[in-house]
């Protein structure tokens, strides 16, 4: 018996150092994104019809994301801020890369992240679906993108490599 409460006592001890050894990450309280991909997804058009946008993010408190119930000021249409990730299409028209804009946003809600430790540092992966034109007059893109906080900390912008929407 005393050999099992050694055993437990010393596995205690070491996962109070171990634990104690962890470092915490923290990172600025203004967001920071990364690109990190993009992928083109074909249906029947010979063209591909939506991308997948993929960014790296860090948070020094945790406040990216919005709930479904803010809908009002600032995060209402009017206010600027209904999307907390802002994403803008280019095509590269005669040489120059034009922005374009479309009916139907680019930009998305991204959800609260950490609703369960609210304040606490996150990083993460946002990975987003954006609609491209089956038939495009002109096949080279690109897009910016940047993500606002709850406080309205707006990160660095990111721009993608061009893009070359080939047929299949």
């Amino acid at each position: 018996m005393q050999k099992i409460k050694n055993i437990l006592l010393s596995v205690f001890i070491g996962s109070l150092f171990f634990s104690g050894c962890m470092k915490k990450e923290t990172f600025p309280d203004t967001p920071q994104i990364q690109f990190l991909g993009f992928d083109n997804i074909y249906g029947t058009a010979p063209y591909p019809i939506k991308g997948v946008l993929a960014l790296s993010f860090t948070d020094g408190n945790g406040d990216i994301g919005l709930s479904p119930g803010d809908t009002f000021p600032p995060f209402d249409s009017v206010s600027g801020f209904k999307y907390n990730l802002v994403i803008t299409y280019f095509e590269k028209q005669n040489g120059q890369f034009q922005q374009v804009d479309f009916e139907i946003p680019f930009s998305a809600r991204i959800p609260v992240l950490n609703p369960d430790d609210p304040g606490r540092a996150i990083k993460g992966i946002i990975v987003d679906t954006v609609p491209l034109n089956p038939n495009p007059v002109f096949d080279t893109i690109k897009f910016e993108a940047y993500v606002y906080d709850r406080a309205l900390n707006k990160s660095n912008v990111i721009s993608t490599p061009q893009i070359i929407l080939r047929k299949r």
